[in-house]
């Protein structure tokens, strides 16, 4: 197998499966066809955290998440959700794909594809009850998007699209959040909304982890940061980790990149 692209040292954070850790990855590596995408990978995310998942694009963040959602399969390694695999506790993590990967013109309504969040609780064949739909309703309020329950989501706008898959999250009332690039190709008030909802998560103890693809927003939106390309380059509290020498490490010294985070951390340890 070849090498790894960085070879940084990283303290190990996963590698005992805590009973108390809502998410801990241990010796995980993903290959597609043979070739690496992801390598050795050791995390523990903190309880009760935003954290960023940070990298160039073709680093693993996307297949990082779905290996833990067993979503594409894992050469190696293991990952557990409070001491137990995935399969065992799919009720307590919810999940936000990539808008792009959805087919938006199924035909259901906003309110049907949010009540499907709540499918997960449900006796097995029994459809949703009226309790379950006005579960369903309070998360499209909390998105702003009572007034759209019965649109068809075709119908939304992408910023509108991204909103219902946020609710859908929420009607699954779990303990443990991922989302992927949920900022992607939203217009501001809905990117406002988004920075609202995960920080009432973090407020309820919720543990949500996000792929980000915007370095400026990174120490404002997150508290935590995992800096990835194809291994761990470095992990922890964002006023700790985000910083020119990890990005360097990270990014391989794309300097418009690494130029706009520079300002981002300056702007960062700037605010009292």
């Amino acid at each position: 197998m070849p090498r790894p692209l960085l070879r940084t040292s990283v303290p190990p954070s996963g590698s005992d499966h805590d009973a108390a850790c809502p998410v801990s990855i241990h010796d995980m590596t993903v290959a597609y066809h043979r070739k690496p995408v992801l390598w050795d990978i050791d995390y523990a995310a903190p309880q009760g955290s935003l954290v960023g998942i940070v990298g160039p694009n073709g680093a693993g963040k996307s297949t990082l998440i779905k290996a833990c959602l067993d979503l594409v399969p894992r050469a190696s390694g293991s990952v557990r959700f409070y001491g137990k695999p995935y399969k065992r506790v799919r009720r307590q993590v919810g999940y936000v794909p990539q808008r792009e990967s959805v087919d938006w013109d199924f035909p259901a309504s906003a309110l049907d594809v949010v009540t499907m969040g709540r499918y997960g609780r449900l006796p097995w064949c029994l459809p949703p009850g009226r309790k379950d739909r006005e579960f369903a309703r309070t998360c499209l309020d909390r998105v702003g998007m009572i007034d759209y329950a019965g649109r068809q989501i075709s119908k939304l706008s992408g910023g509108q699209q991204q909103r219902v898959f946020l609710a859908r999250a929420l009607a699954q009332d779990a303990d443990v959040y991922f989302m992927d690039e949920p900022f992607a190709g939203v217009d501001a008030t809905t990117e406002a909304a988004i920075v609202v909802l995960l920080r009432d998560l973090k407020a309820q103890g919720k543990t949500v982890i996000v792929v980000h693809h915007d370095l400026q927003t990174v120490p404002a939106y997150f508290d935590h940061v995992l800096l990835l390309n194809m291994r761990v380059v470095a992990a922890g509290p964002t006023k700790e980790v985000f910083t020119p020498d990890a990005l360097q490490k990270t990014y391989g010294g794309r300097l418009t990149l690494l130029d706009k985070a520079a300002d981002a951390v300056a702007q960062g340890r700037s605010r009292p």
